[in-house]
């Protein structure tokens, strides 16, 4: 048993955590306060080659290990978690189509997305159905050589920066519904395609977020992930195993950023004569988030490397992402509390980690629906607690 990562693995986090400090925290704030686009810093995140995380070498891409996947949110998600999810959603969407795409559709897209010359998201949730994705309504209807695609999808990060968009629709009415389902790559510059709007939003802010329209959108029927119809349920699926180890990693980014932030101001704050960071009260808030992050940090590289040995790690990965973010709540609130009343302020970075937290318990399913994962495998007896 070895709870230490690889040299190769320690380097790679260097170099993220030096690019972090240096790029991304000391802009981070201010950016973040004026609803600025992180555009340098994505270029650079293009130039390290992280838009590639995902996609395998022989298509230009890092082909990362999942444990070094988890490494590239939790730095990043430490410096400013909109940052991350420029290459979250990005990162899924690349692996769906690494996994599940036709050798044409790889070809076609891999390359251009692993340099970061394009981009791409994923859209599932729609107004009506968020939790019960077997509920949407987007129809894609066959003509000829085309899907006519109409219907809207909401809270979808890199909304104008996708090309091609993966978009979850029905393909035929089918029982059970998720038969039904499929995957279609849709091109952003095809007529009926818009996007209507940007959500406002309490926190992740610096990448968009945003409701796209599709009105009688037609799509080529080259663009159905894999050139099945009725596995697009499947596919997503599988990749929002790999979704919930990016959220449970940068959940661990944000509450420790928040942990730094806390301590830092206890050993600098004084009050009746001496440094709050001596007394017992303090102390023991401080004992209880490292702890708890450490306990976060451990469970999510476990689950990644439980994914590096290709298999199904959905227990595994609601388990770290359910616990995480929990955590992620629970330090930014306690840091804000160490802070007093400047953790109340926007000159300090507890209140924005505190905004950004909530979205960990609700993106990439609910906490609790990942309860209900968790307990689903357990009961079944695919999953088990302990040796």
């Amino acid at each position: 048993m070895d709870f230490e990562l690889t040299d190769e693995q320690k380097a790679f986090r260097e170099t993220l955590r030096a690019f972090v400090d240096k790029e991304i925290v000391p802009v981070a704030t201010e950016w973040e306060h004026s609803g600025r686009y992180p555009a340098e810093i994505v270029d650079k995140m293009k130039q390290m080659g992280l838009f590639g995380l995902s996609v395998p070498e022989a298509y230009g891409g890092m082909a990362a290990d999942m444990v070094s996947f988890a490494l590239v949110f939790e730095e990043i998600a430490r410096g400013w978690m909109g940052v991350a999810g420029t290459i979250g959603s990005h990162s899924l969407a690349c692996w769906m189509i690494a996994r599940h795409g036709t050798e044409e559709q790889k070809r076609r897209h891999l390359p251009d997305l692993a340099s970061g010359t394009r981009r791409t998201a994923i859209a599932l949730t729609e107004p009506g159905a968020g939790t019960d994705l077997q509920g949407i309504q987007t129809r894609a209807v066959r003509d000829g050589d085309h899907y006519v695609v109409t219907g809207t999808k909401t809270w979808i990060t890199n909304a104008r920066h996708a090309d091609p968009l993966p978009v979850l629709v029905k393909t035929s009415i089918a029982e059970p519904a998720h038969q039904g389902m499929s995957v279609l790559l849709v091109d952003p510059a095809t007529p009926g395609f818009s996007v209507s709007r940007d959500l406002p939003k309490l926190g992740y802010k610096g990448t968009e977020t945003c409701e796209v329209v599709l009105d009688e959108v037609r799509v080529p029927v080259s663009a159905l992930l894999g050139g099945v119809e009725g596995r697009g349920m499947q596919q997503v699926l599988g990749g929002l195993e790999l979704g919930r180890v990016n959220i449970a990693a940068r959940a661990v980014g944000v509450a420790q950023a928040a942990y730094d932030a806390a301590l830092g101001y206890a050993r600098e704050r004084t009050a009746f004569g001496q440094p709050i960071a001596d007394f017992q009260a303090i102390q023991l808030k401080l004992a209880d988030m490292a702890t708890e992050i450490q306990a976060a940090r451990l469970l999510t590289y476990w689950a990644a490397s439980q994914a590096d040995g290709g298999r199904r790690v959905d227990m595994e990965a609601g388990m770290a992402k359910y616990f995480a973010s929990e955590v992620a709540l629970k330090a930014t609130l306690e840091s804000m509390r160490i802070h007093g009343g400047y953790g109340y302020s926007q000159e300090y970075v507890v209140e924005r980690l505190y905004r950004d937290a909530p979205l960990m318990a609700i993106g990439e399913g609910t906490n609790d629906v990942q309860r209900m994962v968790i307990a689903r495998a357990l009961v079944s007896g695919k999953g088990k607690v302990g040796w």
